[in-house]
């Protein structure tokens, strides 16, 4: 059975890559563990990987209870996991809310500028005067030692306790629909119980 039929074309590369990662864990016995993985990118671990696989197991983590981006380990069955072998930081920075505004997307461009792969970077969570970021543990002296200003503002960047992290829980509502195409009204019209004739406007 040609396995690629159940996914988008655009991520074959990541398929391929996930089942190397599975070969990899079997053949050698050894743990690994990935970048940080959106959340279809997580869904696609565990199918391939499998969540009651007899030889393997999965262990995702993003620093927080409600982490959208998250690293995978992936071992063999009987290793034991702990939050320490994902090996997350979690770093904050402080500035003066009263004289700037600083957005999620001011924090990632500023981070992306540095020249490091967004796949290093975990959730960043902001509040008024602060914000935190959540990286891989090798990364974290790069980033300390580099991200010294966002746009206007001075910063210095701390490692923090995962106990001081701002958290935010995530408001979803999940259902599901059939729809008789992907067309963008049709999907629209769905989604917000609309007309569509008001969905394609």
């Amino acid at each position: 059975m040609d396995i690629y039929q159940h996914f988008r074309r655009e991520e074959h590369t990541f398929i391929d890559q996930v089942l190397s990662w599975k070969e990899e864990v079997e053949r050698s016995y050894r743990r690994k563990l990935t970048d940080f993985l959106d959340p279809r990118e997580q869904q696609i671990v565990d199918m391939l990987v499998g969540t009651d696989s007899d030889n393997l197991q999965v262990n995702q983590c993003g620093g927080g209870r409600y982490s959208e981006r998250k690293r995978a380990v992936i071992a063999p069955f009987y290793e034991e996991i702990t939050f320490d072998d994902h090996q997350l930081t979690l770093l904050e920075g402080t500035y003066h809310s009263k004289f700037i505004t600083l957005t999620h997307r001011d924090v990632m461009g500023a981070f992306l500028s540095l020249g490091v792969k967004r796949q290093t970077l975990g959730d960043i969570y902001s509040n008024e005067g602060k914000f935190q970021i959540i990286t891989t543990t090798e990364m974290s002296p790069f980033i300390i030692s580099n991200l010294t200003s966002i746009k206007n503002a001075t910063l210095q960047l701390r490692d923090k306790s995962f106990d001081d992290l701002i958290e935010v829980e995530n408001n979803w509502v999940e259902y599901a629909k059939t729809v008789s195409s992907l067309r963008l009204d049709n999907v629209l019209k769905e989604i917000y119980n609309i007309s569509r004739k008001d969905a394609s406007e």
